[in-house]
């Protein structure tokens, strides 16, 4: 009797531990808002009632030729803990194929008539694309649940519940010490300017609407933390200790840059998702206002699509009369998406273009996988002078490290590494365990004619001006002690 007793309370106890991991959270897109009838998605725990998602309305940039185009595409957001699955209900048509995105998640689907149907066990920042479309395609936003939401009685909140919000001037101002709410289900009109402050926090499940131009600007602050939001844009300039994490912007209007950095120190993205119509992600010294160098600056544990120009920029913006050093940047474990740009002077899927006299240096690009782009290079490091954005050519460009990056695809086109004269170099750039198409790129690789550069192989044109450029393998990088 005791032996049973003690059974069933351990099944009371493990079916209790369950449920407490288990946990679905979702919101009602408010009257008024635009949504999209291109997808049904809904949502569910195992076994349980599917919820119908709000999908919202969002426009992207489709570059034909040289011309842009906007287009409709989706967009669902909700919480979770555990097991969930999704069903993807496809309103146009037939399902004839889909991908689920980032393909490095190897996220498995199956097609039920017009619906495509997967799970998900942790958070995850996807794209579900319908018969090859990737401009009308669906953003799917699972988060895990927040965490210590605040009290809206709390006069150091300043909290949006469900609903539209209209903001004076259409620019919220944030005081020093304050926090900004955006439950799930609300939607602000306007921008959240972060400017001249301290320690304030921007932080939710809420929407910036998609017609925002700069929906979230941090400048000469200190002690920012942004997490959770939906944005066009989430730019830092002149500012200090700012953390950005699960943040999605997609743009897709001109200059429509994601998260900029600007003469800033101690940056760090975490988990963020950049869909934009202008660079991904970028780092620059002097520029609009901002002036120093920047160093310290994470991007880590995210996902890059540039519908025009680079996933990640560094380098061509700073003062040429006072030289500025960008240093210490890291990109770790990274999914780029797409790359589109047919400007040969703008291409490189990981770009450092060295103006402005800057010097950039210690840069490490690890754990970096690049599916297969429209139209671009995977890699472009150069000291140029620029005239069009630059009064000088960059000082140098010095210690590298692309680490475990891959490239999957057919379409990109030459790489370039090149300096500028014997006074401003590429120095010192690391390629290990470097991938195209699942080859290993590597000095000491068997089928490499002894007459052929290394990077001949990974068919990057290595030009003047550069010294230290080699490609190792994880066992010849361990013997060199690295």
């Amino acid at each position: 009797m005791l032996r049973k007793y003690l059974f069933l309370l351990i099944l009371v106890l493990v079916g209790n531990i369950a449920f407490s991991q288990s946990k679905l959270v979702t919101w009602d897109a408010p009257l008024g808002t635009v949504l999209n009838k291109d997808f049904t998605v809904k949502v569910r725990q195992p076994g349980g009632e599917w919820k119908v998602l709000s999908t919202y309305l969002i426009k992207v940039d489709e570059v034909r030729e040289t011309k842009h185009h906007i287009e409709d595409a989706s967009m669902v957001t909700f919480d979770f803990m555990g097991t969930v699955e999704v069903a993807v209900t496809y309103n146009k048509g037939k399902v004839n194929t889909a991908k689920v995105r980032p393909l490095s998640y190897d996220i498995p689907f199956q097609i039920v008539d017009n619906t495509v149907i997967f799970s998900l066990d942790c958070p995850r920042n996807l794209s579900v694309e319908v018969n090859g479309d990737i401009f009308h395609n669906l953003h799917l936003f699972a988060n895990k649940p927040e965490e210590n939401v605040p009290d809206k009685n709390d006069p150091d909140v300043i909290y949006y519940g469900p609903g539209i919000h209209e903001v004076d001037n259409g620019e919220l101002k944030v005081p020093s010490g304050k926090t900004v709410y955006l439950a799930g289900g609300a939607v602000l009109m306007g921008r959240v300017l972060i400017e001249n402050v301290n320690d304030v926090k921007l932080i939710g499940r809420g929407i910036i609407d998609h017609s925002i131009k700069k929906g979230i600007w941090i400048a000469n602050s200190q002690n920012v933390y942004v997490e959770g939001i939906v944005t066009t844009q989430c730019g830092t300039g002149g500012s200090n200790n700012v953390t950005i994490r699960n943040v999605k912007s997609i743009s897709y209007y001109g200059w429509g840059d994601g998260m900029n950095v600007l003469a800033s120190n101690n940056v760090l993205f975490d988990g963020v998702f950049c869909r934009n119509s202008d660079d991904c992600t970028t780092v620059y010294g002097t520029r609009l206002g901002f002036e120093g160098g920047c160093s310290n600056i994470t991007m880590r544990n995210s996902t890059l699509w540039a519908d025009v120009a680079h996933p990640i920029f560094i380098g061509i913006h700073g003062n040429s009369n006072k030289p500025e050093v960008l240093e210490n940047l890291n990109y770790i474990n990274i999914d780029i998406l797409d790359h589109q740009e047919k400007q040969l002077d703008y291409q490189g899927c990981m770009a450092i273009n060295a103006g402005d006299n800057n010097l950039i240096r210690k840069v490490r690009f690890e754990n970096i996988r690049v599916e297969d782009f429209r139209h671009g290079q995977l890699i472009n490091l150069r000291i140029f002078y620029n005239e069009k954005y630059c009064s000088a050519p960059g000082r140098g460009i010095e210690d590298v490290l692309f680490k475990n990056i891959s490239y999957s695809g057919k379409n990109a086109e030459l790489s370039v590494i090149e300096g500028y004269n014997e006074e401003r170099q590429v120095k010192n750039v690391r390629f290990e365990n470097l991938r195209i198409n699942d080859r290993l790129i590597y000095d000491e690789m068997s089928d490499k004619p002894a007459w052929y550069k290394t990077s001949d192989m990974a068919r990057i044109y290595v030009g003047a001006h550069t010294e230290g450029i080699v490609f190792l393998d994880s066992s010849s990088a361990m013997a060199d002690g690295h």
